[in-house]
């Protein structure tokens, strides 16, 4: 039995909370929010995942040294926007070595550091590692068999992570690419999001077709640029997480794509999700990356263009459709 520490209390924190003490694990969960910990107290269940029971001696606290001392493993599972101030906030209570798993995904915008980084440059002392992959909560939290991938620098530390989350519903690969796992779990929420202002024009599984393969060609191009695996993106974090977002209506970024697409703006259609939607928060850091590195990102480009700078959904897809000729695959030679 391992001592996990929870860090946060949304739903994707709260399915993994159930997971590892049907592992056997003992759970704290820990919110800097004290209506979120009320709620699961009373409750022992979070109103976004209904009939997911969490254990009665599951500990629910809003005091930060309580969630880390002692803890074998630390799961941070706050919002992308929050990372940083959620790891200052916890770092004096880290002890040199103590292993972070992020959950989280996303890019920060002004940095355009990786969560990762932000962790691992908030509290330096870690062993910060990253799971990802097609995991909704609202699925892991019925026991609904899921695949996902953990990365980290030692494969002493991935395995161990693999071992405290790996049962018969959850199995669970191990990866030293962490940049690329990270990179496939940010980027395909800007491209989910795309899918979403498709379905929201009504368009149809063509549609959704082209942007899902079209949406990885992007991901890997800049992943790779940067120092990712291509390997990764043809993988869970990559292929895996992109089809499950961009067709699943447990997907608020595709969510909220719909409502974009219908007409709505991005705050009202992010308001209407009532969850955090991260593609929002990665569209502009995944174009400044474009830009750092010297890769075109159509797809990518044209989401910014509809959520920053007043672009219609319908002629943002036209522009897509009426680009200059292309060879899908460059590289391939043409015989003479």
């Amino acid at each position: 039995m391992a001592k996990v520490g929870i860090l946060g209390g949304g739903s994707w924190g709260i399915a993994l909370a159930v997971l590892l003490h049907k592992n056997g694990h003992e759970i704290t969960v820990w919110s800097a929010l004290e209506s979120e910990i009320r709620m699961l107290q009373e409750n022992h269940e979070h109103k976004m995942l209904p009939g997911v029971k969490l254990s009665e001696d599951t500990v629910f606290t809003t005091d930060s040294n309580r969630a880390v001392e002692g803890k074998d493993l630390l799961v941070m599972s706050v919002a992308s926007s929050y990372t940083r101030k959620t790891a200052g906030r916890i770092g004096a209570f880290v002890q040199p070595g103590q292993k972070i798993v992020n959950v989280a995904k996303g890019i920060e915008e002004g940095t355009l550091m990786t969560l990762s980084e932000i962790i691992e440059q908030e509290i330096p002392q870690a062993d910060v590692a990253v799971m990802s992959g097609p995991s909704h909560a609202e699925e892991v939290g019925r026991g609904i068999p899921t695949t996902i991938v953990v990365g980290a620098k030692t494969q002493e530390t991935a395995e161990y992570i693999q071992s405290l989350f790996m049962n018969e519903v959850f199995r669970v690969y191990i990866s030293p690419d962490i940049l690329g796992i990270e990179l496939g779990g940010s980027l395909k929420n800007v491209v989910a999001l795309a899918a979403g202002i498709a379905d929201g024009l009504g368009y149809g599984d063509n549609t959704k077709a082209a942007l899902i393969t079209r949406g990885i060609t992007e991901i890997a191009r800049l992943g790779t640029a940067m120092g990712g695996r291509f390997e990764t993106f043809c993988g869970l974090t990559g292929i895996g997480d992109l089809i499950v977002t961009c067709a699943s209506m447990h997907s608020r970024n595709r969510r909220a794509g719909i409502l974009i697409g219908q007409g709505k703006s991005c705050e009202e259609a992010m308001a209407e999700v009532q969850m955090v939607v991260e593609g929002v928060h990665s569209a502009k850091a995944a174009m400044a990356l474009a830009e750092k590195y010297g890769v075109q990102l159509p797809i990518i480009e044209q989401v910014n263009a509809v959520l920053f700078a007043g672009k219609s959904a319908d002629q943002a897809v036209k522009d897509l459709m009426l680009r200059d000729k292309k060879t899908e695959v460059p590289a391939f030679p043409w015989k003479v």
